[in-house]
């Protein structure tokens, strides 16, 4: 029992600060991150491959072996159709047939981040990385600028942790559990598609960018005004 009272998830810390001022916090991480987006953006679309991006891919992928191509795939297959849909529809229903309906429709809107990565791909058009500037192991079709895995991770499994923060009805290690591998997922989605050689390092950071700004839209309707008032 010790354990649970030194052991807070990361999940409730994060929901306690998203519902602690919830207007307030939208607000600012809207104009932080559409401010640093839009920069970024603008940044790419006139300087579409930068020396940093070259030496970040160049690093990661410095040291590569099967095992680690294969690790490195599998980590990125969550954000590739089929597996993506199929995801969110299996966690949804998971949701559901838990009683947890509102769970299960945010999950099921975490895949619209789908339709905004490709709107500002066409917008961007930034060309993928070329296989004479890095190793390609991934193929991919659409554009580079944001990565669309990085968005759609960022969104899924946020939400995923902000919805164990919320839900206290759930097992406290199931809770744990979630928290922990959605949490993993997020920290090695970016370092996955540099590696697989799919993205430069700035596609991920906006990728990022776009699945904060994204998440903040998606946490600020789904957590409950009661428990934020008595956060305030």
């Amino acid at each position: 029992m010790q354990l649970n009272l030194h052991f807070i998830p990361i999940s409730n810390r994060i929901m306690k600060v998203l519902s602690k001022s919830k207007g307030q916090l939208l607000v600012n991480t809207l104009l932080i991150i559409t401010t640093a987006f839009i920069g970024l953006s603008c940044f790419i679309y006139f300087f579409p491959l930068s020396y940093i991006d070259l030496d970040v891919s160049r690093l990661i992928q410095k040291y590569n072996n099967a095992t680690l191509d294969n690790l490195m795939a599998f980590i990125s297959i969550f954000g590739t159709m089929p597996y993506s849909g199929t995801t969110v529809g299996v966690v949804a229903l998971l949701f559901f047939i838990f009683n947890h309906k509102k769970e299960a429709l945010f999950t099921l809107l975490t895949s619209l981040s789908g339709l905004v990565s490709t709107l500002v791909k066409m917008l961007i058009d930034r060309p993928r990385p070329g296989k004479d500037l890095v190793r390609i192991i991934e193929i991919t079709r659409q554009q580079s600028f944001p990565s669309g895995h990085t968005l759609f991770y960022t969104v899924f499994f946020g939400f995923l942790i902000i919805a164990m923060g919320n839900l206290k009805s759930i097992n406290y290690y199931v809770r744990v559990t979630v928290t922990t591998l959605s949490s993993a997922m997020l920290l090695l989605i970016p370092f996955s598609r540099i590696y697989l050689g799919a993205h430069w390092f700035t596609d991920v950071l906006g990728g990022a960018m776009l699945g904060v700004l994204c998440l903040s839209v998606l946490g600020y309707f789904y957590l409950p005004k009661k428990e934020i008032k008595e956060n305030t």
